[in-house]
């Protein structure tokens, strides 16, 4: 069964918007977990970045609080994240790229260059019993770098997928590279999940992606919420998702 992870990040966007430096403010990103865990969503996940645009330090020590099925914590590799990381105990990470300029993660983590600072951190992160994920454009070269770091998972960024959606031959380009990380990533060990730009009009298209474990959906769940409620919109992508095959 492929799995849901509910990234909730924008959640906290629509709240700093208001209350940016208070200790209070709505809407309550703790809330709003539990709500997609009652409405069937595998896990939450969320991002503290080291400029805090979102999801604050309380957010995440809230969140480890009240999550029951996963928490997984996106973070960039670096020493203050990665000992807060520690201090909460996400059930996993998922080692991201990260600049301050950028609106949201623009492209993969470059595993290849950086093979030996993301191993330590591994290796860190593992000894304290998270697992690890490496989100990562869907390249045969990260791919390999990923599994020489020990990872558990890749995360295969979908960005240059979505970006492609309805547009022939960018589309099936995208998809075949999607598709040949995926076959690389199970015969090396890696587990896969995917994320980024994923919604409710360009998901089925992904079923061609073999060995698929998890999906993290975050901006297109929240828009929807909106109009029908958060937990209405994760049912509505769940049901979308009873119809991948690995």
């Amino acid at each position: 069964m492929l799995k849901l992870g509910v990234n909730i990040d924008h959640v906290a966007t629509l709240r700093e918007a208001r209350y940016r430096g208070r200790q209070f403010g709505e809407p309550d990103v703790v809330e709003a977990a539990k709500i997609c865990e009652a409405a069937g969503a595998h896990g939450i996940t969320a991002h503290l970045r080291e400029d805090r645009r979102h999801i604050q330090d309380k957010d995440v020590y809230g969140l480890r609080k009240v999550v029951k099925t996963r928490l997984n914590l996106e973070m960039a590799n670096v020493p203050e994240i990665v000992n807060i990381v520690l201090d909460v105990k996400p059930e996993i990470v998922c080692i991201v790229p990260e600049k301050r300029q950028e609106v949201t993660t623009e492209g993969g983590l470059d595993v290849a260059v950086n093979v030996r600072s993301i191993t330590e951190t591994r290796k860190r992160l593992n000894d304290d019993g998270i697992q690890v994920s490496l989100f990562i454009d869907p390249l045969l070269e990260q791919v390999d770098a990923s599994a020489r770091v020990g990872a558990q998972f890749v995360e295969l960024h979908t960005g240059a997928f979505s970006e492609s959606f309805g547009k022939l031959p960018e589309q099936e380009i995208e998809i075949e590279k999607l598709i040949t990380a995926a076959k690389a990533a199970n015969s090396s060990g890696l587990k896969v999940n995917a994320g980024h730009g994923l919604n409710y009009q360009n998901l089925k298209l992904l079923y061609k992606v073999p060995y698929l474990v998890e999906l993290n959906i975050g901006h297109s769940i929240i828009s929807r919420s909106v109009f029908v409620g958060i937990g209405q919109a994760v049912k509505e992508m769940l049901d979308l998702m009873k119809d991948y095959r690995c």
